[in-house]
C-alpha cells in the first residue's frame, strides 16, 4: 500500500502531466495563430492570455470557485449536462491549472513561430504543400525547442501551484492534496521533517527538469 507521502507526490505529477498534455494540444495552434495575427485585436487576445502572470492565484481561483461552484450556471449546466463537478475535484484542478499555466506555454511558442522567416512558409505553400501539411512538416519542426521549453514551463509551474489549487481542490488526501499544499499543511502542524520531504523533492525533481531542457537547448543550439 502506498504511503501518503507517495500518492501527494503521485498526484503532483499526474496533474502537471495531464494538464501539460492538455496545453500542448491547445496551446501551439493557439500560439500559431497568435503569431500570424494581423489584427488590431492582437493585443488585447495576447493580454488576456497572460493576464494569469501577473494576477494573484486567488484572485484567479476565486472566480474560478464562483464559476465552477454548483449554484452558478456553469456549475450547474456541467453537473446535469456531465455528471461533473469541477469544485474539489481532480478535474476542477486540471481545468485551473491549464487556465494558470496556459500563458506560460503560448508565450514561448508563440516567439518562436515568430522568430521563423516567412520565406519557410512560402516556400512550402510553393512546393504544393497545404496549410496543415506546412504547419506540420515545415514550422513544428522548427520550433521544437521553443516547444520543449515551454512544455516544461508549464509543466514546472502547475507542479508549484498553490493558491488556485487550494482555492478550486482543497486539501483532500488522494484527491487534490497537491504537494505544495502538503508542504503547507505540514508546517502549519510544525512537522517540518515532512515538509521538507515533500519541498526538497520538488526542488530536486525541478532542477534535474529545468537542467535537462537546458542542456538539450544548448546541444541544438550547437547542432545548428
Amino acid at each position: 500500500m502506498l504511503s501518503a507521502y507517495a500518492i501527494t507526490l503521485l498526484l503532483t505529477f499526474k496533474l502537471a502531466a495531464v494538464t501539460t498534455a492538455l496545453l500542448l494540444i491547445a496551446g501551439v495552434p493557439l500560439a500559431r495563430l497568435l503569431a500570424s495575427m494581423r489584427s488590431p485585436l492582437k493585443p488585447v487576445f495576447e493580454t488576456l492570455i497572460a493576464m494569469p502572470m501577473v494576477l494573484p492565484p486567488s484572485v484567479i481561483g476565486f472566480y474560478l470557485l464562483v464559476a465552477f461552484s454548483p449554484q452558478s450556471g456553469l456549475g450547474k449546466f456541467l453537473e446535469s449536462a456531465a455528471n461533473l463537478r469541477l469544485i474539489f475535484s481532480f478535474e476542477g484542478l486540471v481545468v485551473a491549472s491549464f487556465i494558470y499555466s496556459l500563458p506560460f506555454l503560448v508565450r514561448p511558442i508563440q516567439a518562436g513561430f515568430e522568430a521563423l522567416p516567412p520565406s519557410l512558409s512560402e516556400a512550402s505553400f510553393t512546393l504544393g504543400k497545404s496549410r496543415m501539411r506546412t504547419f506540420f512538416s515545415v514550422l513544428l519542426p522548427n520550433v521544437t525547442p521553443a516547444i520543449l521549453s515551454g512544455g516544461v514551463l508549464a509543466f514546472a509551474h502547475t507542479i508549484g501551484e498553490f493558491g488556485i489549487v487550494l482555492m478550486i481542490g482543497g486539501n483532500i488526501p488522494g484527491k487534490t492534496r497537491v504537494a505544495s499544499i502538503a508542504v503547507y499543511d505540514e508546517v502549519e502542524a510544525l512537522h517540518y521533517g515532512n515538509a521538507n520531504d515533500y519541498a526538497l523533492t520538488l526542488l530536486v525533481i525541478s532542477f534535474v527538469i529545468l537542467l535537462a531542457v537546458s542542456i538539450v537547448n544548448r546541444r541544438r543550439t550547437r547542432l545548428a
